[in-house]
């Protein structure tokens, strides 16, 4: 059953990418397919869980990896900065994955269908791999085949994104996804934080204005903060700002000085030094290599 599943969820994602490309008609939805293995790839994951259908990618937290290949999921809680990498796709057998948003509103909404809500894990992981079976897979191909039946997509889709919710929630990573519907976990409060971080990502930060966001002592706020992010604060920071970057980049003529201050850095050359760090190359060469479709600047 699954195997069919996974057939028929491969159909469907070839021909919606052949009529649609990345963004098929259903917000929070986007679909990829490559025919080789990529460069290391940056983005922001949202809150969402991504499925590969056929081929293999790696994801990396900080020093942390995970490896998700056909059949398989990878679960994100909440927006982290990550490196990525296709690892197996070939003309044959292209490498075919689509991400999914979560909404935290939907999971708040489901823990409040439960008459009893499991307790969430300890730790404050944010990020885990798990296999896509049939329960999920079936919903997640009724999903596809709405997407060129915009009359039925409005009215069904909702339900279908949450059923396919229910089961993540009910799943062997379901307590990690639980705390982003509870609004005073641990995950929640970080949450809170990294938003913040998010949103006004060129102004200056002090740990104690995020714990006191999250509600948290500056101690305890740093230490959950690394561990639900694999970085600290001023890292994570570095990271978004940087991203933004990049994606200044892509406008024509944009001045490399300009794109700095803009993001918040001072110093011209320290942000040079970290862009290089980052994305192997400096800024200027680098935007000119993605606006030449040379190097890639998102990343699924």
């Amino acid at each position: 059953m699954t195997q069919v599943l996974l057939d028929q969820s491969r159909a469907l994602l070839t021909a919606h990418w052949r009529a649609f490309g990345r963004e098929p008609p259903l917000d929070g939805l986007t679909l990829m397919v490559a025919d080789r293995p990529s460069a290391l790839m940056h983005s922001v994951y949202r809150a969402s869980f991504c499925g590969v259908l056929q081929g293999a990618k790696v994801s990396f937290l900080g020093e942390r990896a995970f490896r998700y290949d056909t059949g398989k999921c990878l679960i994100a809680s909440m927006d982290l900065p990550v490196t990525a990498q296709i690892v197996e796709a070939s003309p044959e057998r292209p490498y075919m994955a689509f991400s999914l948003a979560i909404a935290p509103a939907m999971v708040a909404d489901l823990l409040l269908d439960e008459s009893s809500a499991a307790r969430p894990p300890d730790d404050l992981a944010t990020i885990a791999v798990a296999r896509m079976d049939a329960c999920l897979l079936d919903p997640l191909a009724r999903l596809f085949a709405l997407l060129d039946q915009p009359r039925d997509l409005a009215v069904l889709a909702p339900l279908i994104r949450r059923e396919m919710v229910w089961r993540l929630l009910n799943g062997p990573h379901g307590g990690m996804l639980r705390q982003i519907g509870l609004a005073d976990s641990r995950m929640a409060r970080i949450a809170r934080a990294v938003a913040w971080i998010r949103d006004h990502y060129a102004e200056a930060i002090r740990v104690a204005d995020l714990a006191r966001l999250a509600g948290m002592s500056p101690a305890t706020f740093h230490r959950h903060f690394q561990a639900a992010t694999a970085m600290s604060p001023i890292q994570f920071q570095k990271q978004i700002r940087l991203q933004a970057a990049r994606r200044l980049l892509l406008g024509e003529g944009a001045e490399v000085a300009a794109v700095g201050y803009a993001i918040g850095y001072e110093s011209p050359s320290q942000f040079n030094r970290d862009y290089r760090r980052l994305f192997g190359e400096p800024p200027g060469r680098d935007g000119a290599a993605i606006r030449a479709g040379v190097r890639p600047v998102i990343d699924l």
